[in-house]
């Protein structure tokens, strides 16, 4: 064979082959791409709301604004036992935040709800699917331990009016992980935290916390302020601010490698409503958000004045609670009235 025959036969081999390397590295990457979206899907856990609940919800009153109740469980099981060593028994909500996200995306609004207000909880069918008649006096974290999330929702909307659109619940676990994908969270104290009660320990100044001593900021209790479930709430709302800028200012939603990684803790001990329990939907959703800048959101603790009765636990305080589920509904500006708590914790 002459020189000028074998050269095209050469330069087909190696066309070739580069066309094999080449459908082999999409093949791979494909394979990797499904591998890595069916993984992060099967960690999200879901419930029908509105199965669960049935047709006793609010009315939306604002087509495009969005409602979500974000809850933090304090479940023992699994790897929460390593996290917290306290000897309870099932889960209650230990943190619950109504985030208002009004038309245009632009500035949220994080409503705490104390866990030990007494409230009336509406009939709820359990995780056995066995129907709660609705009780008066029972404290707000109660409900998850007994019916679970879906009453938790439901119990939501019946005392604010506001209809929730989506919920999403996070354990210990999903915490510690999400903080430690970030590398961390800084947090400032304008005085020293205790560490009473087994609690953190800290200097006044700022700290860079990790996802362990992150879940002891965010539920101590004794060792800073009053010591009241109502001081806390300072330090998670203050938490939860600084956790969003930092995930702004490490532009997680555009770093796809810090994406996953931030994808992959987060959802494996994630619960949501069955409209965001696919990684699509949360991403479509992640990505409606970006417009709501963590610097402009505004944090309100649920009116509540002290019990009469039972001078350990507060009851919700109108008018003002009122008025902030009022305009929250309406997609109005909080007035300053409804932000005035007679218990200040």
């Amino acid at each position: 064979m002459t020189e000028k025959h074998a050269r095209p036969k050469r330069r087909r081999r190696v066309l070739r082959i580069t066309l094999l390397l080449v459908a082999v590295l999409i093949l791979g990457t494909a394979g990797a791409g499904w591998w890595a979206y069916s993984h992060l899907n099967s960690n999200i856990d879901s419930v029908d709301l509105d199965q669960a609940i049935g047709d006793n919800r609010p009315k939306k009153v604002v087509a495009n604004a969005q409602n979500i109740l974000v809850l933090g469980s304090d479940s023992r099981a699994g790897a929460n036992a390593d996290l917290d060593h306290g000897d309870v028994s099932g889960a209650r909500s230990d943190t619950a935040m109504l985030v208002h996200i009004p038309e245009g995306r632009a500035k949220a609004t994080a409503v705490s709800i104390p866990r030990d207000t007494l409230i009336t909880r509406p009939e709820c069918k359990d995780g056995k699917n066995k129907t709660l008649p609705s009780a008066k006096r029972v404290m707000f974290n109660s409900v998850y331990s007994l019916a679970g999330p879906a009453c938790v929702v439901n119990t939501v909307e019946q005392m604010s009016g506001v209809r929730v659109d989506h919920f999403v619940e996070v354990d210990f676990a999903g915490f510690k992980g999400l903080v430690d994908a970030l590398g961390g969270v800084t947090v400032t104290l304008d005085k020293p935290m205790s560490g009473a009660k087994g609690g953190l320990k800290l200097d006044a100044g700022s700290h860079r916390l990790n996802g362990t001593d992150s879940l002891k900021f965010v539920r101590t209790r004794y060792g800073y302020g009053d010591g009241s479930d109502l001081g806390r709430i300072g330090l998670q709302q203050q938490f939860m601010m600084a956790m969003l800028s930092e995930i702004k200012k490490q532009d997680a939603l555009g770093n796809p490698a810090r994406l996953y990684k931030l994808a992959d803790a987060g959802t494996k001990s994630l619960t949501t409503d069955s409209d965001l329990a696919s990684l699509t939907a949360l991403s479509d959703f992640a990505q409606s958000m970006k417009g709501v800048d963590p610097d402009t959101m505004e944090t309100i603790m649920l009116p509540v004045a002290y019990d009469k009765v039972d001078p350990n636990r507060v009851i919700v305080a109108e008018p003002q609670a009122t008025q902030l589920w009022e305009a929250l509904r309406t997609d109005q500006k909080v007035p300053a009235s409804a932000k005035n708590s007679p218990a200040k914790g």
